[in-house]
C-alpha cells in the first residue's frame, strides 16, 4: 500500500491544529469565567526552560505549514510572528 506525504502530513497537521484551536478557546473561555486577563495565557510557561504558550503556537503552525511545502520543494510560506 502506498501513501503520499500528504495523506500522510496535512491531515494530521490539521487535525492537531484544531484540537489546539479546541484547547485555546477553552482557555480563554476559562479566563473570561474566572476574570482573568488572557494575556496572561499566553505569555505563560509551564516551566522555566519553555517557551511562552504564544510561541509554542507559531512553533506549532510553522510545522504545519512547513511539512507540506519542503518535500513538494516549494517555499514554505512565510507570515509575521507579531502575536
Amino acid at each position: 500500500m502506498t501513501i503520499s506525504m500528504y495523506e500522510a502530513s496535512v491531515p494530521v497537521f490539521s487535525a492537531r491544529l484544531k484540537a489546539l484551536s479546541n484547547v485555546l478557546s477553552i482557555a480563554e473561555q476559562n479566563a473570561l469565567d474566572r476574570k482573568i486577563d488572557p494575556q496572561v495565557f499566553l505569555t505563560s510557561r509551564l516551566a522555566p526552560d519553555m517557551y511562552a504558550l504564544t510561541r509554542q503556537v507559531q512553533i506549532a503552525t510553522d510545522h504545519a505549514k512547513g511539512a507540506p511545502s519542503r518535500p513538494a520543494g516549494r517555499e514554505v510560506p512565510k507570515y509575521e510572528d507579531n502575536e
